[in-house]
Parts: C-alpha cells; sequence; structure tokens
C-alpha cells in the first residue's frame, strides 16, 4: 500500500508560501507557511497532520486490539499533541477517552500501553510517547 501528499513552495523559509494536498483530496492546496508552523498563523503545518495521524492511528489500533480480546468500543477519542523543539520531534502524547463495556480498568490500560506501542504511526516516530488513557 503506498499513499502520497505532495507540497509545493515558493519563496524562502520565513517569507516562503506553500500549499498542501494529499491522495484522497482531504486536503487540496491547503496553506502553510512559517506563521502557521511557528506563530498562530492560519493554514496548517507538518507537525499538526504528524498529530492527526498518530492520533487516527493510535485509535484504530486500539480499536482492533480491543476486539481481539473480545471487547468492543463503543466510543474511542483521541487527542495527540506533538512537540517541536529546535527542529524536531521530541514528544508525542496522546490522550484517549474510551467506553469499552464490560473491560476493566487493568485490561483497558493494558490494551492502551499496546496500542500506543504498536500502531505503524507510533513505531515510525523516533521520538518520546506518552499515554493518558480514561475510561468511561
Amino acid at each position: 500500500m503506498i499513499r502520497k501528499g505532495s507540497v509545493t513552495w515558493e519563496g524562502s523559509g520565513k517569507d516562503g508560501k506553500g500549499a498542501m494536498s494529499t491522495q484522497s483530496g482531504v486536503l487540496k492546496g491547503n496553506q502553510y507557511g512559517y506563521s502557521s508552523r511557528f506563530e498562530d498563523g492560519l493554514g496548517t503545518n507538518p507537525e499538526e497532520l504528524v498529530a492527526a495521524a498518530h492520533a487516527g492511528c493510535y485509535s484504530m489500533k486500539l480499536s482492533f486490539i480491543l476486539k481481539a480480546k473480545n471487547f468492543i468500543s463503543e466510543h474511542i477519542e483521541t487527542t495527540c499533541s506533538i512537540t517541536l523543539e529546535d527542529g524536531k520531534i521530541t514528544l508525542s502524547y496522546l490522550e484517549v477517552t474510551a467506553k469499552v463495556p464490560g473491560i476493566s480498568m487493568e485490561e483497558f490500560q493494558a490494551c492502551a500501553i499496546e496500542a500506543k506501542d504498536t500502531c505503524p504511526i507510533s513505531l515510525s516516530l523516533t521520538c518520546e510517547k506518552t499515554l493518558k488513557a480514561t475510561l468511561v
């Protein structure tokens, strides 16, 4: 399986501007630049996209792990915060809240940690990965 994303960039680093697109069309010429990456400017940025990818990958992996242990999740909500320091992603912090009938807190925590450690995005990130998992 191969998935594609593309970017056009014009100008220098701080003064330039770019546009990001994805194969699926979810992003189609979405703007990004210095202000959207390092300030509060309009547009997206690579770290935001990594955060969304990690949250999405993690949530799906958690649902597969739960199913393999005969639990069906009714709801999984994950937020990921990416920390960029000195030009390097240093931390990916996952916060998950899930409703999983019949599971104990201990079983849920074990599944949540397994998903953090084994989802494809986690495996591709070299930074520290931390997790807060809440069962409701």
